[in-house]
């Protein structure tokens, strides 16, 4: 599995290992160390409070193929020195370029313009770093957001002056207008078979709370996949978060029109809206009655047993 961002510095073909421990660019090795060893605790198999097997995996994909590579930068005195000519070389390119660069997030834009630039990014920093490996679905974006305010920062320094701010947004077209967009499927990830597997099971035995876990969980390996999608709009659906259910449901049938189970569960969402329209029923219709199988999964998850 690899990881790959586009923000902050790592735009300039250059692997943020700060960013990813989230130590500031100005950070000893007493204190890069002290990080690695907290996050590494909260990652590690081991030590880890992750409840869903989907969550463990990704965090020690995290740690093998992040945290630990981007520690080992800095562990060595070699390595580390080559490590601060690149960075130096690296703000030389940056500054060359401050006119191309546009910041998205507002922190970012405020060390850019701030006067106290220096204590606006380790506050910002520290926020960050804070909410870095807490909550694993947001891991990736936080690291991102760490990164450009390294850039930020590392303009700054080099004396490149306040960045101009980006132009206004370009108006987007009424939604009605847009289509969606059909994903063409691609190799299913195993890892995402695996937790679609495990939740199929929870589902069969009515566990939707950690069905929902391990679907959010997989939808971290492969954000296109209909079937977690579909999955997570039944677990929805069975908990009666309609508007949850039905935004599952839309994402998973753009990205497969054809998927079975999202259309499945499109049909009990469409039959669960009928229902509440009608004021009564007369004489000649049959009560319906929830399934208790599961509705239309329960003759694909199992269910009650005769």
């Amino acid at each position: 599995m690899s990881f790959k961002f586009e923000q902050g510095l790592f735009q300039f073909d250059f692997t943020d290992h700060h960013a990813i421990l989230g130590v500031s660019l100005d950070a000893e090795f007493g204190e890069i160390r002290k990080r690695y060893m907290r996050v590494a605790r909260r990652l590690h198999p081991d030590t880890s409070s992750f409840e869903s097997e989907t969550d463990k995996e990704f965090a020690n994909q995290l740690l093998s193929k992040l945290v630990s590579p981007a520690y080992n930068k800095f562990s060595k005195e070699g390595d580390r020195a080559e490590l601060f000519v690149v960075l130096k070389n690296l703000s030389n390119t940056v500054s060359q370029k401050r006119s191309q660069i546009k910041f998205n997030t507002d922190a970012a834009k405020k060390i850019a313009k701030a006067g106290d630039y220096q204590n606006v990014y380790k506050e910002a920093l520290k926020e960050l770093s804070d909410r870095e490996y807490e909550s694993l679905e947001k891991t990736l974006d936080i690291i991102g957001e760490i990164s450009e305010l390294n850039l930020a920062y590392l303009l700054r320094k080099t004396g490149s002056g306040v960045v101009k701010p980006p132009p206004p947004p370009t108006p987007k077209p009424p939604s009605d207008s847009v289509k969606p967009t059909t994903i063409k499927p691609t190799t299913k990830n195993p890892l995402v078979e695996q937790a679609c597997s495990r939740a199929k099971t929870l589902i069969s035995n009515k566990n939707y709370v950690k069905a929902i876990s391990e679907l959010k969980g997989a939808l971290k390996f492969d954000q296109n996949d209909s079937l977690c999608h579909a999955l997570l709009g039944f677990c929805y659906f069975q908990q009666k978060q309609g508007k949850m259910a039905n935004f599952e449901v839309k994402r998973a049938l753009s990205l497969n029109p054809q998927e079975p189970k999202a259309l499945e569960v499109k049909k009990l969402l469409e039959q669960a809206a009928t229902g509440k329209k009608k004021p009564g029923k007369s004489k000649d219709q049959k009560e319906t009655k929830p399934d208790k199988s599961g509705g239309l999964f329960g003759g694909i998850f199992g269910g009650k047993k005769k």
